[in-house]
């Protein structure tokens, strides 16, 4: 990670997305990102019972724990931090769960314009 602070896709600092259950690349609750971020998992999302179940269908189950690492799979409401290529996907397949924007990584912006974000945003007002 970087020494500086990271930034929101408003360029203000970054919010916390989820500690119950920890998420983040970092395992920090942040959706915080760095060269060893292959995946980046920038979005912070708002998991749906159908949006778990295109991602179980594409390969990515993240509702089974998995003791093991200490995942205890998300249910619907949960907030994770997502990869922003399997946000896209979803968006795309027409089931792209809710985004967080103030706890949504800047670097997602380099992916996704924040016009497309904004329509599933759950924190403007």
């Amino acid at each position: 990670m970087s020494q500086f602070e990271s930034c929101n896709v408003f360029g203000e600092p970054l919010e916390s997305c989820s500690t119950d259950p920890v998420t983040g690349f970092y395992r920090d609750g942040c959706c915080n990102t760095g060269h060893d971020d292959t995946g980046i998992h920038t979005v912070c999302i708002e998991a749906t019972a159908e949006f778990l179940e295109f991602s179980r269908r594409r390969g990515n189950d993240l509702s089974t724990p998995v003791p093991e690492y200490h995942f205890p799979g998300l249910r619907p409401g949960d907030h994770w931090c997502l990869c922003a290529a399997r946000w896209i996907e979803a968006y795309r397949a027409g089931c792209a769960p809710r985004v967080r924007l103030r706890a949504t990584h800047e670097e997602t912006l380099a992916m996704v314009d924040l016009d497309t974000l904004k329509q599933f945003a759950l924190d403007l007002s």
